[in-house]
């Protein structure tokens, strides 16, 4: 049986077109829906100070496409080289681009269509190795997940807006009949893993490279946490009670008030029935008790495990619960195998426009049969967001070195708003632990104890 470092993607530049075509279309059809389903004031509106007006959001991903595949990769003089400021992400902070002379909305389509349709022609005649950024067509993946990053961006844009729904998409499935037979929690044996990857071919800079890493054995739990796990922690007065909280999330929920996952609101404040309301693109509806908890910050998070008598995974557990195959010794791309995501897997690519119900897809479960370790919702850790060991900043550093020591802490898993190419298990995001906008929830651990104990 082959480790994961000894894994080796053929040189095949007509399946590496075909996939780069295949990624990139389905990212620039997502584009065109989330910012085609709005007029063009709710384009150009700020509707939150964290987020950027969503034609920024479009002609930046022009612009990054143009920087990388048009230039750096086939060399072509540059297009538009005087928006270069406008749309640097690190020249002007979200809350000042409303004010800059950016693109219209028909301007921004008509540059990204330009484009995109000379970065598809240096496509074709890319040999796909010979470089960093050729090899194994690594550019042109790295700009789909761009995309793809920027379009879950605008997806939040969308659930910040007021107005009415301006996105559908069916409800996810069922959790089938075995979910509430599920143990609680796996046992996750000690001992060393792979964790990073040299194999990947479209892996980003801070998921290299691999190396060896121990972990002790631990327990995780076999689910996220569920709305209804999260309302009891709610209703034994989790937010009053400062024993639960670290010294910062205690400062920080009593400086902003919070009292359940942001969009969450009492019946009580509305008259209108049931326990718990929720706004989600544009529609009020009942809080479903089985979703994964949705909408909470890492200081949230953390107190909830306290009051459980548990605590956030570290990001190597997390990864090891996710890709370790104890049976052969050899870490997986996804908790299900080294397949693409697909449909039967995992929540992903915005098909559905909420979590599944906690249970769903066993099979995309993990070897020790953990389930919804990918999509639903990125998973917060207790770690920060740190360089491995030997990390080298590519093909730029603003990507990840600059949020290094920058008091992020690492999120896994990926939401319902991830498409695939930007979702694996060696994957890392990273934000702030005040940030509850992101589709963030959660899972809990715990050390072993005493046998036949469980905290």
């Amino acid at each position: 049986m082959t480790t994961a470092e000894e894994r080796t993607v053929p040189y095949d530049p007509e399946a590496l077109r075909a996939r780069a075509r295949e990624v990139l279309t389905a990212a620039r059809d997502r584009t065109t829906l989330l910012t085609g389903c709005v007029d063009e004031h709710d384009l150009t509106a700020q509707h939150s100070p964290l987020m950027s007006p969503l034609v920024w959001d479009l002609a930046h991903i022009g612009n990054q496409e143009e920087q990388w595949l048009l230039r750096a990769v086939g060399g072509r003089d540059a297009l538009r080289p005087d928006i270069d400021p406008l749309y640097d992400a690190f020249e002007h902070p979200r809350s000042e681009r409303p004010s800059l002379p950016l693109l219209s909305p028909d301007e921004a389509r008509a540059y990204v269509s330009e484009v995109r349709g000379r970065a598809l022609d240096v496509l074709e005649s890319s040999p796909l190795r010979g470089g960093v950024l050729l090899d194994g067509g690594f550019a042109f993946g790295m700009i789909a997940q761009h995309e793809q990053q920027h379009d879950e961006t605008m997806l939040i844009t969308h659930q910040l807006r007021h107005g009415p729904a301006a996105l559908t998409a069916p409800p996810p499935p069922h959790a089938p009949g075995d979910a509430a037979l599920l143990p609680p929690e796996v046992l996750v044996p000690g001992g060393s893993f792979v964790m990073g990857t040299d194999t990947e071919p479209w892996a980003l800079d801070n998921e290299r490279p691999g190396h060896r890493r121990n972990v002790p054995a631990f327990f995780l739990d076999t689910l996220p946490v569920s709305n209804a796990a999260y309302a009891r922690f709610i209703e034994a007065g989790g937010y009053d009670e400062p024993r639960w909280w670290s010294a910062d999330g205690w400062t920080h929920i009593r400086r902003h008030g919070l009292y359940a996952p942001r969009f969450w609101r009492h019946s009580r404040q509305t008259g209108e029935g049931g326990p718990w309301l929720r706004d989600r693109f544009g529609v009020t509806e009942p809080v479903p008790p089985q979703e994964p908890v949705l909408h909470v910050c890492w200081y949230e998070a953390d107190a909830y495990a306290r009051w459980a008598g548990r605590r956030l995974p570290t990001e190597a557990e997390w990864e090891k619960a996710a890709c370790h195959d104890p049976a052969t010794g050899r870490s997986r791309r996804y908790p299900w195998g080294d397949a693409d995501p697909g449909p039967q897997h995992a929540n992903l690519s915005q098909r559905h426009l909420q979590p599944a119900p906690v249970g769903s897809y066993p099979d995309g479960a993990s070897p020790l049969g953990v389930r919804q370790l990918m999509g639903d919702v990125w998973e917060w850790t207790s770690s920060d967001f740190r360089p491995y060991p030997g990390f080298r900043p590519f093909p730029y550093r603003e990507y990840s070195e600059v949020f290094f020591d920058d008091g992020c802490k690492v999120l896994r898993g990926g939401s319902f708003a991830v498409d695939g190419v930007a979702c694996r298990g060696t994957f890392r995001n990273w934000d702030h632990p005040v940030r509850r906008q992101i589709f963030a929830g959660f899972r809990t651990a715990r050390d072993p104890g005493p046998a036949g104990v469980t905290a």
